[in-house]
């Protein structure tokens, strides 16, 4: 679970640092960029598994087609940031278990995590390691006694207590000068063990991509808990398709295994204490799994799973009041990407944190309460402390919607907006500072974020498009009537929370 995420010079996000809850919308109109935190985390998350290039380049681009390397760096003009930092407080599970499948158990689940990454100068001789640099990489534990000054969002006591755990010990990854050269040493838990370390120089990949085993405990836990972090693009083509016995039992982030998935998810939660399927069980997963769907639509009696024992087929089928069976390809999109959720809250043994762009597509708006409900149903109960039934998820959204705006909890509310920023320049060129547009996160007044120093407050006018859509978006130069010019229509937008 991510607590506070700091980035700078990556896109246009230039000194951004955002404190993230259990659940987070973050509210934007178009163009803005509010997907770079997005893509800031999956950056992060690509670098645990991929080489520092082959993460760049997995970074979506302005047009949506796969990045490049230099695009990542934040550009003014044709002058680009020299630097991307980035700096990452997070909660892990206190265990999990290594590449070899080994139980591991680490010595602190509160760390930060820091990476430092510029561009290879030409001139280098190395250019076998890449065109990125690591220039620092480091990973510390927090203290347990700080955690209400790094927590700052509302949670019960026995909620913190179940996942801040440990000892206070040395760092776990360090970044040391060694004469001219900078080394990024790898340590053992706790003051003694054996060290690994390398040249940044040498580095294709971060010291944390690297480890696999238990041997590092706490980096080894720090590494699953990146991996898991993910964004949902969940696509309607996907959700339908049926899967073979054998497809994966774990839904993809585009939807596909979502029969298998909910069949595994049926027969693992339906499991009797002697270890057998137990089939009242199963049917109340699936009953569960039905009475979430019915919020969406109420006509919705039953969710199975068909076994085709023949072609060797799962399909997922919803079964309607009147004993009418729909298969997964005749169910709306919005349908499929709400039972995909649904499936997502039911799953206990997933974690970490689900980056979900415009969830009110295919959904009508007056089941958007019910998807926000979902939404934040999937993300851990911070009043609650963390264990099987409420596990250690977060929910992090984007939208400009101002359904979602209205009904999203006020303090879950971030607003993304641009602003002027100002870049010194090098005072022996005696050039004037560069001037920037930067994205910015705000929040509500009387937010628990304004318990951060200097945290922004959004003004009132960027939410009336939000509040008031048509004070917003009138226009006199409309020929024809709208809806929302009617008199009795206008009565209705000017208090949209009650409509």
């Amino acid at each position: 679970m991510l607590t506070r995420l700091q980035v700078s010079g990556f896109k246009n996000l230039v000194d951004v640092d955002v404190r993230l809850g259990p659940f987070t919308c973050i509210a934007g109109p178009n163009g803005v960029g509010k997907s770079n935190l997005f893509d800031a985390i999956l950056f992060i998350s690509a670098l645990t598994d991929r080489t520092l290039t082959e993460a760049a380049l997995s970074v979506r681009s302005e047009s949506e087609r796969t990045g490049d390397l230099q695009g990542i760096f934040h550009r003014v003009g044709v002058t680009r940031a020299d630097r991307i930092r980035f700096e990452a407080d997070m909660i892990l599970p206190p265990s999990g278990v290594d590449e070899l499948g080994q139980p591991v158990e680490g010595s602190s689940t509160f760390v930060r995590y820091s990476l430092v990454l510029g561009l290879r100068p030409e001139s280098s001789p190395d250019q076998e390691a890449g065109l990125l640099e690591l220039i620092e990489e480091t990973l510390v534990p927090l203290r347990l006694t700080d955690a209400t000054r790094h927590l700052l969002f509302p949670h019960s006591i026995e909620w913190r207590k179940s996942v801040l755990k440990g000892r206070h010990t040395a760092k776990f990854i360090s970044t040391e000068e060694d004469g001219n050269q900078r080394t990024v040493r790898l340590h053992q838990d706790g003051r003694s063990g054996r060290l690994f370390k390398r040249p940044t120089t040498s580095l294709r990949r971060t010291l944390l991509s690297t480890v696999q085993a238990g041997e590092y405990p706490t980096a080894m836990l720090v590494r699953r808990e990146m991996q898991s972090w993910r964004m949902l693009h969940l696509e309607s083509s996907a959700l339908r398709r049926p899967d073979p016995f054998t497809a994966p039992t774990k839904m993809t982030p585009e939807g596909a295994h979502l029969p298998a998935a909910l069949n595994q998810l049926a027969r693992h939660n339906g499991n009797g204490t002697n270890g057998r399927a137990d089939n009242v069980k199963e049917s109340a997963v699936l009953a569960s799994v039905a009475n979430r769907l019915a919020e969406l639509i109420e006509d919705v009696r039953e969710v199975r799973v068909d076994r085709d024992e023949t072609r060797q087929l799962f399909t997922v089928q919803v079964t309607t009041r009147d004993g009418t069976i729909h298969p997964a390809s005749a169910l709306s999109d919005g349908t499929l990407r709400f039972l995909a959720l649904a499936v997502t809250e039911f799953d206990r043994q997933s974690g970490g944190v689900l980056c979900f762009e415009e969830p009110e597509n295919g959904i009508h708006p007056r089941r958007i309460h019910s998807m926000l409900r979902l939404l934040q149903d999937i993300a851990t109960d911070t009043e609650s402390p963390v264990d099987e039934d409420n596990p250690l998820r977060q929910v992090i959204i984007n939208t400009h919607s101002p359904s979602v705006v209205l009904q999203t909890p006020e303090d879950s509310l971030l607003v993304a907006e641009l602003a002027e920023g100002v870049r010194a320049t090098d005072g022996q060129n005696k050039k004037p500072p560069v001037r920037f547009r930067q994205l910015l996160f705000s929040c509500l007044e009387g937010n628990w974020r304004q318990k951060v120093e200097g945290h922004r407050i959004t003004g009132k006018g960027n939410l009336l498009a939000y509040l008031n859509p048509s004070a917003a978006e009138r226009d006199s130069d409309v020929e024809k009537k709208r809806v929302m010019d009617r008199s009795d229509v206008q009565m209705l937008l000017t208090f949209p929370s009650g409509a």
